[in-house]
């Protein structure tokens, strides 16, 4: 067992300990993980993790294959405002209990065209935190309209830190997590629309 093995083992376990005192990711109704992972056992909930797919876009490259291989996915296009493309993303989508809660923790890297999408009930006040994350990613809040209404850039947990204390919090009725700064590189900001099935339909919670 390598030595971040027995590291991941530790803080898993401490987790899980935390948990039964509060949520793991968000806060609000309730905390996300998105390690970004919702910060406790999900009430409506990375790693980057909140509480709450199905697509058939998969690209042909093996590193798009082999990352969520197991997870519906959706493509999400990005536009500004005015109905200019930004970016197009294929995400995982996170949207019972149990995969919103996990999010992105056991995930060691992302490709740049790849993400996931959490899906919830309705737009309310989020929490995600970056309890077990690899790597650093961008945090999009949506509401129920697709519009994004807040971005944050979330640094990875640092050597001796599980990610439970960076918490980020919005509003929404869904969450999209990305690579870091790949909102900055394409010019993504608060008021541009994301689309998507699965945006535009309705959800039955988990």
């Amino acid at each position: 067992m390598t030595f971040r093995s027995s590291r991941r083992q530790w803080l898993r376990y401490v987790s899980i300990t935390v948990a039964s005192a509060g949520l793991a990711g968000c806060v609000g109704d309730s905390i996300e993980q998105s390690d970004t992972t919702a910060e406790a056992p999900p009430p409506t909930v990375s790693k980057t993790q909140p509480e709450t797919g199905q697509s058939g876009t998969i690209a042909e490259d093996s590193d798009t294959t082999q990352v969520h291989s197991d997870y519906e996915t959706t493509e999400i296009k990005i536009e500004s405002s005015g109905g200019r493309l930004r970016g197009t993303i294929t995400a995982a989508i996170a949207d019972t209990s149990d995969l919103r809660y996990l999010g992105l923790s056991e995930t060691e890297s992302l490709p740049e065209d790849r993400g996931m999408l959490f899906v919830f009930n309705s737009d309310n006040s989020r929490t995600f935190v970056m309890r077990e994350m690899d790597f650093g990613i961008d945090i999009m809040y949506v509401d129920s309209e697709g519009m994004i209404t807040s971005i944050h850039h979330a640094d990875a947990p640092g050597p001796d830190e599980d990610g439970s204390n960076k918490r980020f919090s919005g509003e929404g009725q869904y969450v999209l997590e990305v690579n870091k700064n790949w909102t900055t590189e394409h010019d993504i900001e608060e008021g541009n629309v994301l689309l998507s099935e699965k945006i535009a339909e309705p959800t039955t919670q988990l």
